[in-house]
């Protein structure tokens, strides 16, 4: 009797973690959204266009003032939405943790995210500084969002079941990213037989990413659960912003192996967000590709993506996390080769680079997103993850920069392609040396039997 209600314990237990679970894929399949049609396809060159309606003669607007050139001005948004988030991020980590309420805050990330993604259907005419205030504060928001997304991943997977769990993640975000993209292509590639303006098109492109994100994230606010952490009995004040952030790397400084790891991760994975910067300004200007090809292969990144994620998956479960994320390190850097010799003006073989970055992308950032989890120490979860959301996005500058000086010095983006495979054998090479199973003991956490 004693045995039958352990067993049955144990599974309502299964059960309810499932449950959790599949809530918290869905915040991916909510917010990827935004990352894809609004800011990888859409708002940029819209946003650029309403700056230069209101330029002035010399092609500057001024907002507070200050001239900006038109051109410059979403990037600017862009640059000024990191800022944002790297303030908040540390002072929102700490919060959750101390408070083990991260389901409020997740909340109002979310819908504050969603809220200023839905006003981009105002951004008409000269409208700039509008798009640019919506761009910071929706750029903050999700960066918010998805590091308190990312740190309920320790809380609802046991180490056997977080790479996978983590994988099913990610392909659940670049699921909703396709479908969504596809049919604002649709609209947007059609809008004259709907009688729609082009840019009518655009933005209820842009403001159907607001409602997506915002609808779909009552999916995990229902399903997920706050949880009381260690932290929370300490009841320590929260510092703001820079002062949160040095207090939570000089508690890292205490587990220098989880340090070693995000070292490694901030070099390969700038590596990474490079490549998805630039595919584009390589296929237009190097190999001479039209914007209906290089559209057609971001859906392409996004679908294989998912298959992608889910066979790193399988193989992390039978290799180990490490290995796996080794052996897509060793892969990005021949698809890059490879791209180095791409003839120009042949969109087949640029599609084949395409599918080989897509089955790599999604599996190697998921992979990463679970390690990290085991090497996180308990209670702590929140304020880690918002040096790893950081590390990812913050930090992802040297990738363009050495792009750019590359580029510069020698006029072929050829050459600045290739140059990125430096990015992933050292990364490749730092992350050998971590000893992934010393460091997640010395986090505090068990070890799982593949790691």
């Amino acid at each position: 009797m004693g045995t039958d209600t352990v067993r049955a314990g144990s599974a309502d237990e299964a059960a309810e973690r499932r449950r959790e679970q599949r809530g918290w894929y869905f915040y991916d399949w909510a917010c990827s959204v935004y990352s894809t049609s609004v800011l990888t396809v859409f708002l940029g060159p819209y946003l650029t266009s309403v700056a230069k309606n209101a330029a002035d003669a010399d092609g500057y607007v001024h907002p507070l003032g200050i001239p900006v050139r038109a051109g410059s001005f979403f990037a600017y948004s862009v640059s000024l939405s990191v800022i944002v988030a790297v303030l908040v991020m540390p002072l929102v980590g700490a919060a959750a943790d101390r408070g083990g309420r991260k389901k409020p805050l997740l909340a109002a990330a979310a819908y504050t995210g969603a809220a200023a993604t839905t006003g981009m259907f105002f951004l008409g005419g000269d409208r700039y500084l509008l798009g640019g205030v919506l761009l910071v504060v929706a750029n903050a928001a999700q960066s918010v969002g998805t590091m308190l997304y990312n740190s309920y991943l320790p809380q609802i997977a046991p180490p056997e079941e977080r790479d996978a769990v983590s994988s099913k993640g990610w392909a659940f975000g670049y699921t909703a990213g396709a479908l969504v993209l596809v049919a604002n292509l649709v609209l947007y590639m059609g809008h004259a037989s709907f009688g729609l303006s082009e840019s009518a098109a655009v933005r209820i492109c842009l403001a159907s990413a607001g409602l997506w994100w915002g609808a779909f994230t009552l999916i995990p606010l229902r399903r997920l659960r706050d949880r009381r952490s260690a932290a929370e009995e300490t009841r320590e004040p929260t510092a703001p912003g820079f002062r949160q952030l040095a207090a939570t790397v000089r508690d890292m400084r205490r587990h220098p192996l989880t340090l070693a790891f995000l070292l490694a991760y901030l070099i390969y994975n700038d590596g990474i967000q490079t490549v998805i910067s630039q595919a584009s300004v390589y296929g237009s200007e190097e190999l001479g590709l039209g914007q209906s090809t290089l559209i057609a292969a971001v859906l392409l990144v996004q679908v294989l993506a998912v298959a992608g994620a889910l066979a790193l998956g399988r193989i992390a479960r039978a290799h180990g996390a490490k290995r796996t994320i080794l052996g897509s390190l060793v892969a990005w850097a021949v698809i890059l080769a490879a791209g180095f010799f791409l003839p120009a003006g042949a969109p087949v073989w640029f599609f084949v680079l395409a599918s080989g970055i897509g089955l790599v992308l999604g599996g190697s950032q998921a992979l990463s997103r679970s390690l990290f989890s085991h090497l996180v120490p308990p209670g702590k979860e929140a304020e880690y993850f918002s040096a790893y959301e950081m590390s990812d996005r913050g930090m992802s500058w040297l990738g363009p920069l050495l792009f750019g000086i590359t580029y510069q010095l020698t006029g072929s983006y050829r050459d600045a392609i290739i140059s990125l495979v430096a990015f992933f054998v050292i990364g490749f090479a730092l992350l050998a040396r971590v000893p992934v199973r010393q460091a997640i003991s010395d986090a505090g956490n068990p070890v799982p039997e593949r790691i």
